[in-house]
């Protein structure tokens, strides 16, 4: 017999961006249900490289310290990561993916530890919360939805019980191969590399011995001039024994026709033990959803993106896209978020991973092809070496380019003309669209932990009409506002505005010296109701 459960929002798929999702609803009041196949996290290392963003997240979903406690690199050793030429204890290397650059500009540290003890940090969370009901064990069947809202079918793997859940809106965070993509008919548009790559996981305590030349390392890139610009991967998932390895394999290679112990020693340059636990194949390839929205449905992570793990951006630009839609949402449904407030999720979200996938990981895969095919330290040892030197200038410059931002999006008040994407510049400068810089407040806390859940209004060195007028506008629209006042001394100057309308995100709405003429007008447009920002609004 088929029951029926009545929620606010059904999340379809609990990997990190489903459970992460979920914590950011179900702290804001909205009942969730949660429907995830497996009971437990599958036990494969990916995702693990989490940025200082990311791990804002955490601490805002109350799970950073349980985080940290799970790494399985001891804090002492380091996470920094390495590319090498040729082969991993060849000549030339160099630092890579530098993150500890930018750390200035975010409230915490980066962490790196493998998805499935990030994955069960957050269930443990989330089971934590009132509001958030999750069915392990399940597999979704079908989804629909009409004007009225959407019903999720989903079958238990071992009984058989069959539910209908039915919800205001549905989220698919359930994969490339989402079930939820296809069934609200949402296209891909997809770029194939015809490259077949495989994922290795293995124990061997003699690498560990041979890679201590290289002190705080816990990722290692391989470049070699046969594999045209495709990377060697190494990633340690503890420190001592067990790693992963991810590396293209010629077209039709299965688990018994090809010798991964020797591609492995070949990608080194030294023979040592192997002990394989897992071998998987995957398909290089870049794909994004068309719409990250139809109607009442959404889709987030894999479901909406996917790409080639190169760089570590995958599980972080999930992870954003649900910290994006989740109080967006919330605002929807406490009825003072308007209909553009939705639809801004698809413009934020969607440039931004088109600009990763295109900016980033294909371009450093154009990069490194273009570099391995005219450099050769055999045929010329000094251009080679003077052209290494350059590429280790530039590993620093990408981890300083990458700042997703949404100076496009139709809900901020900006300067006209913003492009919403993920290149950037870090600045402690308030720039509307931009994540907000953290600085110390006179009362020896930071600013991020005195921002309001919604939207808070940094005014420093404020006039008090102005106040009162944003706390007036905000009654009006229903928006939670929070007001936090400070002086311009300590660093707070560096923001170079004395009013900044930080968003639930802790991305910067609009920014300005005065007060514009219509707070109304500017709240509205920020909450998505139907209103433009106009010159006066995007002050200086």
């Amino acid at each position: 017999m088929m029951h029926t459960i009545g929620t606010q929002v059904v999340i379809i798929g609990g990997g990190p961006v489903g459970t992460g999702l979920a914590i950011e609803l179900g702290q804001r009041g909205i009942d969730v249900v949660l429907i995830e196949k497996y009971s437990a996290p599958q036990l494969v290392p990916k995702g693990q490289n989490l940025t200082q963003r990311t791990m804002e997240h955490f601490h805002a979903w109350g799970a950073e310290h349980e985080l940290r406690a799970a790494r399985t690199v001891p804090r002492d050793y380091g996470i920094g990561g390495l590319t090498a030429y040729g082969t991993l204890l060849g000549e030339y290397h160099y630092d890579w993916l530098q993150r500890e650059l930018v750390r200035p500009y975010y409230f915490t540290d980066n962490e790196r530890l493998p998805q499935y003890a990030t994955e069960q940090v957050l269930r443990n969370r989330a089971g934590q919360l009132e509001t958030v009901r999750i069915l392990y064990g399940w597999t979704v069947e079908g989804v629909e939805q009409d004007a009225q809202g959407v019903r999720v079918e989903a079958a238990h793997g071992t009984n058989g019980e069959r539910i209908t859940v039915q919800g205001d809106y549905a989220v698919g965070c359930d994969g490339s191969k989402s079930v939820t993509r296809e069934a609200a008919g949402i296209s891909q548009t997809r770029s194939d590399h015809d490259r077949l790559m495989v994922l290795l996981v293995f124990r061997s305590e003699q690498l560990h011995r041979l890679l201590e030349r290289y002190p705080g390392k816990s990722f290692y890139n391989v470049l070699h001039p046969d594999l045209e610009g495709y990377w060697q991967f190494f990633g340690r998932v503890d420190l001592g024994s067990t790693w992963f390895f991810h590396a293209p394999v010629p077209i039709g290679t299965t688990r018994d026709n090809f010798d991964f112990r020797s591609y492995l020693h070949r990608a080194v340059g030294a023979s040592f033990d192997v002990e394989f636990d897992y071998i998987g194949f995957w398909d290089l390839r870049v794909a994004m959803a068309d719409t990250y929205r139809s109607g009442r449905i959404f889709v987030a992570g894999d479901a909406a993106h996917s790409h080639p793990p190169y760089g570590g951006y995958g599980i972080n630009t999930g992870l954003e896209d649900a910290r994006n839609l989740g109080w967006k949402l919330s605002a929807t449904l406490k009825h003072w978020g308007g209909g553009g407030l939705l639809e801004s999720y698809d413009c934020e979200r969607r440039p931004v991973f088109a600009s990763t996938a295109r900016d980033f990981i294909e371009k450093s895969i154009e990069s490194d092809r273009a570099f391995l095919a005219t450099y050769d330290p055999d045929r010329d040892r000094a251009a080679f070496e003077a052209e290494w030197a350059a590429r280790s200038s530039g590993a620093k410059g990408e981890v300083n380019a990458f700042e997703p931002n949404y100076a496009g999006s139709p809900i901020i008040c900006g300067e006209p003309g913003g492009r919403t994407s993920a290149l950037g510049n870090h600045l402690f400068e308030a720039r509307p669209g931009h994540h907000l810089a953290p600085q110390p407040l006179s009362d020896g806390r930071n600013v991020f932990e005195a921002l309001g859940r919604d939207f808070t209004l940094l005014a420093v060195e404020p006039d008090p009409e102005a106040v009162a007028a944003f706390q007036s506008a905000a009654a009006t629209v229903g928006m939670p506002l929070k007001i936090l006042r400070d002086n311009a001394l300590d660093g707070r100057e560096r923001y170079k505005a004395r009013y900044v309308l930080v968003r639930p995100d802790h991305f910067v709405a609009w920014r300005a010296n005065d007060a514009p003429a219509d707070v109304l007008s500017l709240l509205r447009h920020a909450s998505g109701l139907p209103e433009r920002c106009d010159a006066n609004q995007q002050g200086g």
